[in-house]
């Protein structure tokens, strides 16, 4: 059965696009769905696919040579990922798992082009991704040298806040579960230290936290926190 071109005919990376080339665009793709904790890819695994989120959310994970894990970010629903071969690579770099329950589009590498042919922004709108995650990820490098391990987990609350907060009674909520210790992978830090700092900003009211949610009750003390001017 074919996809509904009203699957992506909204989303920015499709801008422009009419209706009988979104039916092209999505005629070799394949609609899948992931329960939550399951790989989409894994990393070194051999890219032979590129992929559009629908719904959920992504949580994207690099595995050191030592064997560590880091989240090097969320991917949020209407966000392309998964894309090696706009980046001339044969492997995809991190792994890609379902965070929450999600539905994935997947076209396979040779669509690539057909598609920065056929859609005016899509190609615009991939490379634009990769620079925003390259910057990214050269800022989380210089926190990690620069910034101290309190501003860094406050930064990072803050980031996921922005990304994807939504408002509540008691303040913003990640919309998405998230544990002491996913945060403590995406900060290079210890669960013991996160959990430690959150528990603190919850008596500062600050935050509350709980069964895999994060609530930022005040923003602007978390700032402050963030960037290290607390008590000033």
């Amino acid at each position: 059965m074919p996809l509904d071109k009203s699957l992506i005919v909204d989303l920015p990376a499709f801008a422009g696009l009419s209706g009988e080339d979104a039916d092209a665009v999505l005629a070799p793709a394949r609609s899948s769905r992931f329960a939550k904790n399951t790989e989409v890819f894994s990393q070194d695994e051999e890219a032979r696919q590129f992929f559009l989120l629908l719904s959920g959310y992504i949580r994207v994970v690099r595995t050191t040579p030592e064997g560590e894990q880091m989240i090097a970010r969320y991917i949020n629903e209407g966000e392309l990922f998964g894309i090696a071969v706009a980046m001339g690579r044969t492997t995809y770099p991190a792994s890609a798992i379902a965070a929450v329950d999600c539905v994935v589009l997947a076209w396979p590498n040779g669509a690539w082009q057909d598609l920065q042919s056929r859609v005016p922004g899509f190609g615009a709108n991939a490379y634009q991704t990769i620079g925003e995650r390259l910057q990214e990820t050269q800022s989380r490098v210089m926190d990690m040298s620069t910034r101290q391990v309190e501003q860094r987990i406050a930064g990072a609350v803050l980031r996921l806040v922005q990304q994807s907060g939504r408002e509540t009674e008691e303040g913003i909520e990640i919309d998405f579960p998230i544990s002491r210790q996913d945060i403590a992978e995406m900060t290079g830090s210890t669960l013991h230290t996160v959990s430690r700092l959150m528990s603190a900003w919850e008596e500062e009211g600050i935050v509350r936290s709980g069964r895999q949610k994060v609530t930022v009750t005040d923003p602007h003390a978390l700032m402050l926190v963030a960037e290290n001017r607390k008590g000033k």
